[in-house]
């Protein structure tokens, strides 16, 4: 084979790939990241049922995970945390969903100085949350540039506008218990699945150290549930998680929560 027809094979590898790596960072920005108009938005909250009296309120919050963006059931890990609590209780369960697709930690921390997400806040009696891809991928950009500086720079204003988000919660409701879902890694089986994934555990371990410092906020870990089999849990866009996926999520936070004699 002659250097000129070697030459002309290579050219067009490396014209694919670079095709396809484009089409990877157009797709998440598209699908998984795209934007939050504002967090002034009008709220379609999602909710089970308005009855005050003998009822469990569960206030959930964040971006497109909680919104349960890629469950064709539309339940998302918040409705399967719903239906294990219904087993556990003859309590009526209600929740709002106030979580917004796109939206990263600072946009959750204007959103939770509105009037009304607060007056509703003040009346949950579970509080779940997700925060922190948006902070994390930026849009796809991580993909591009995982360098170590960028990457610790965006973590350590990711840390400190978590403590704004729990603070700004404690000082609404002081006795909810907070369940704050921390990331998995969608990413681990391309090319730099190790670093990404490496990026993401110490994430994670940053999200757990600022949640240790607040009474009843728990930090549900996420990681192991998709780090062996990631493509079985993923939705089409493989960022989200699929039906799946985010029963796994939720089933892990409702083992977490125990009601007492008072709530059944």
């Amino acid at each position: 084979m002659s250097k000129r027809i070697i030459g002309m094979i290579v050219a067009i590898c490396a014209a694919t790939t670079l095709l396809w790596a484009i089409g990877l960072i157009v797709t998440i920005q598209d699908q998984f990241f795209y934007k939050a108009s504002s967090v002034k938005q009008e709220q379609k909250p999602t909710t089970l049922s308005m009855e005050k009296s003998g009822s469990l309120s569960i206030i959930a919050l964040g971006d497109s995970l909680t919104r349960g963006t890629g469950d064709e059931t539309g339940k998302g890990y918040v409705g399967y945390v719903v239906d294990e609590l219904k087993k556990k209780t003859s309590q009526h369960v209600q929740f709002t969903n106030l979580a917004i697709k796109g939206q990263r930690s600072a946009q959750l921390i204007g959103q939770l100085k509105q009037k009304e997400v607060q007056r509703q806040l003040k009346e949950a009696d579970i509080i779940l949350m997700t925060i922190g891809g948006n902070d994390l991928f930026r849009g796809g950009e991580a993909l591009r540039d995982l360098s170590t500086t960028q990457i610790e720079k965006e973590k350590e204003k990711f840390a400190q506008q978590l403590r704004t988000i729990f603070q700004l919660v404690r000082t609404v409701n002081n006795e909810a218990p907070v369940f704050y879902i921390a990331l998995y890694n969608p990413f681990n089986d391309l090319d730099n699945g190790k670093e990404t994934s490496a990026v993401v555990r110490s994430w994670n371990y940053v999200a757990s150290e600022v949640a240790a410092d607040y009474q009843f906020i728990i930090c549900v870990p996420t990681y192991d549930l998709f780090e062996l089999q990631v493509n079985d849990y993923l939705y089409t866009d493989k960022f989200h998680p699929n039906k799946e996926g985010y029963k796994r999520i939720g089933e892990r936070v409702a083992s977490l929560i125990t009601l007492t004699k008072g709530e059944k």
